[in-house]
């Protein structure tokens, strides 16, 4: 709430000036005393009560005449709304679905920490399309870069390990997101890889798909998702069941660093699901869509509620004082 006419409000300082004058009406003059030695037959008259309401209409007045003053003052709602054009940016995240992706190094495994930090991203972006590819042995398109990020969310989250033969095809990943970021008109194109491992599959060689992805402009950010040393991996042993094996952690950090340089983006390694978040997180504030702003400003006015409210209390006094209480204009 804000007001249009604040300078009015230096009226409501006569308020208590109009309620001193009427006050000394009722009480300071001398009024003519008629004794009586008993009132109790007079309290059964009738008009009695009317006597007792002389303060309404006084009161009623009062209210009105502040009221009035507020709707001078002109009291508006404030309508802002905002148009937001955003220029978005082509992005295609490359997620590592192999077996060795199940190590508990990472909260609650790798495989699940990369995919709700993976689902964090894509809601804090705005106008970006965004797509999804995994690999193993092969890569394939989980979806297309698109602005339905319910649907990216939702396929992230049905998204699976054990669905393609295993192995770590790192180049035939990134190719598959080139193949699907070549042709986009956008100003920027970005693949954001996540792996835990070395390239041991795939006819593409990641480097040499890094060389392809320059010739497109597109920038690469690599991740190396894996503690260093040693991880728990989870193993179902048909005699003990469900037991942990450390396995040797092997993340080839020569090539991503190659592969992210090649293309102007960045290699970071994550040992725990926190340091995940704190890539993901510098990534989106390093690939922010430029976003312009147009505020538009509109008013309402409240006014006409509490001057219709100040006549209406007016009315009420002027039919009370006169033809309820029937009072005498004094000459």
């Amino acid at each position: 709430m804000q007001w249009a006419n604040p300078e009015w409000f230096w009226a409501l300082s006569l308020l208590p000036i109009i309620i001193g004058i009427y006050l000394f009406r009722v009480f300071g003059k001398k009024r003519p005393v008629l004794s009586f030695s008993s009132l109790n037959d007079a309290k059964s008259l009738p008009g009695n009560w009317k006597s007792n309401i002389h303060w309404f209409t006084a009161f009623l007045t009062w209210c009105g005449f502040a009221l009035l003053i507020i709707s001078l003052a002109r009291p508006q709602e404030k309508l802002t709304t905002i148009e937001r054009n955003a220029e978005g940016i082509d992005i295609v995240m490359v997620i590592d679905i192999s077996s060795s992706m199940r190590a508990e190094d990472l909260q609650p495994n790798r495989f699940e920490a990369a995919r709700e930090v993976a689902k964090e991203f894509v809601e804090k972006r705005v106008s970006d399309r965004i797509g999804l590819v995994t690999f193993a042995m092969k890569s394939f398109t989980v979806v297309p870069p698109t602005l339905d990020y319910k649907l990216l969310t939702q396929l992230l989250e049905d998204l699976e390990m054990g669905i393609i033969e295993d192995g770590t095809a790192i180049g035939m990943g990134i190719a598959t997101a080139i193949n699907r970021l070549k042709d986009s008109q956008t100003k920027s194109k970005v693949i954001i890889l996540l792996t835990d491992g070395q390239n041991n599959a795939g006819e593409i060689d990641p480097v040499t798909a890094a060389d392809l992805a320059v010739t497109y402009g597109i920038k690469i950010y690599t991740i190396g998702a894996g503690t260093r040393g040693t991880a728990p991996y989870p193993i179902q042993d048909p005699i003990f069941g469900r037991r942990y094996q450390n396995i040797e952690v092997n993340i080839d950090e020569e090539m991503l660093t190659s592969v992210a340089q090649l293309t102007g983006g960045r290699y970071y390694r994550a040992t725990d699901t926190e340091e995940l978040i704190n890539v993901y997180n510098e990534i989106d504030e390093l690939e922010k869509s430029e976003v312009e702003e147009l505020i538009y400003t509109d008013y309402k006015d409240e006014y006409p509620l509490y001057l219709g409210i100040s006549l209406l209390l007016f009315s009420i006094a002027f039919v009370t004082d006169r033809f309820v209480l029937r009072s005498v204009v004094e000459a």
